[in-house]
């Protein structure tokens, strides 16, 4: 196996919207192109099962349903 030593970009469209993936060795992050905010997750985040957790909060505070997936 290659070690994740230095950050891989790479373009991404999602409902015709382009965005930006960049895997890191601490984590991924999508960004809308051209922007520099978007979502971040931390490995640690994405094992534990916190970033689905954070998801779901999300969504219900949005009046989302958190069951669809």
């Amino acid at each position: 196996m290659t070690p994740l030593d230095k950050e891989i970009r790479r373009e991404l469209v999602i409902d015709g919207q382009p965005y930006t993936v960049t895997v890191t060795p601490t984590g991924v992050r999508i960004v809308p192109k051209g922007k520099r905010t978007g979502a971040e997750v931390s490995w640690r985040d994405l094992l534990s099962g916190d970033a689905q957790l954070a998801s779901q909060l999300n969504r219900s505070l949005q009046g989302g349903d958190s069951t669809k997936q």
